[in-house]
This record gives C-alpha cells, sequence and structure tokens, in this order.
C-alpha cells in the first residue's frame, strides 16, 4: 500500500483492496500484512514487482526481477508484469542475465561489452 499512501495520504478501503488484489495475483495473498523482515528474499522481491504496479505506471524499471526467485515464482511475477502490460499498457524495462526471461519478452536489447547490439 506504500506508493497510494505516498499518493493518497490516509488509506482506505479501496487502497486495501487493490493491495490485497496485487498481493494475491503475486501468490503472497497469505502474507498480507506481514513486515518486510518476516518475509524470504523471494518474497520480499515479489512484493515489490506487485508494488510497483500499484500506481499504474507508463513504465517500470526492473533490474533482475526474477533473479532470487525458484522457476514456478518467477514464472508468476513474470506473468504479473505480463498482465501488467495487457492490462493498463505499463512497459517494462528489464535488466537480465537470464536468457531464458529475456526470450519472453517482445523486444531484447543486448549489451557485449559496453555496446548495445539490437
Amino acid at each position: 500500500m506504500m506508493p497510494l499512501l505516498v499518493d493518497r495520504g490516509l488509506p482506505d478501503a479501496a487502497m486495501a483492496a487493490c493491495a490485497y488484489d496485487l498481493m494475491a495475483r503475486a501468490g503472497l495473498e497469505k502474507f498480507t500484512g506481514n513486515l518486510a523482515m518476516n518475509l524470504s528474499g523471494g518474497q520480499q522481491q515479489r512484493v515489490a514487482v506487485a508494488r510497483s504496479l500499484a500506481m499504474n505506471p507508463d513504465l517500470v524499471l526492473a533490474d533482475e526481477p526474477t533473479g532470487n526467485l525458484d522457476s514456478k515464482s518467477a514464472d508468476g511475477v513474470f506473468e504479473l508484469m505480463r498482465q501488467g502490460n495487457r492490462e493498463s499498457g505499463t512497459s517494462f524495462l528489464l535488466v537480465t542475465h537470464n536468457i531464458g526471461l529475456a526470450c519472453r519478452c517482445d523486444r531484447i536489447v543486448e549489451v557485449v561489452d559496453g555496446r548495445i547490439q539490437a
């Protein structure tokens, strides 16, 4: 709820519903209300991706968004990003070393030895 709180000030039912929906879409609904220190690194990463979608941004910059996740969780996070793209038009600029993830993206721009290989 943090991005929504910063934007709107006080929590309300719509804000809580939005946060719960994003947590559920990230597969974390049972952890709603937990502090970050009570979540694993992978769970924290999924929360970060869900949080990035709260304000329906035009662009999300994501550095290794699935880097600490097992393959099932990584697929879930990637699908969450895809849903954000399809439903609200959010674009994602991903930086990753995961070739499998990169191949699932619409466009790949590779940087080799400091040079862009489009």
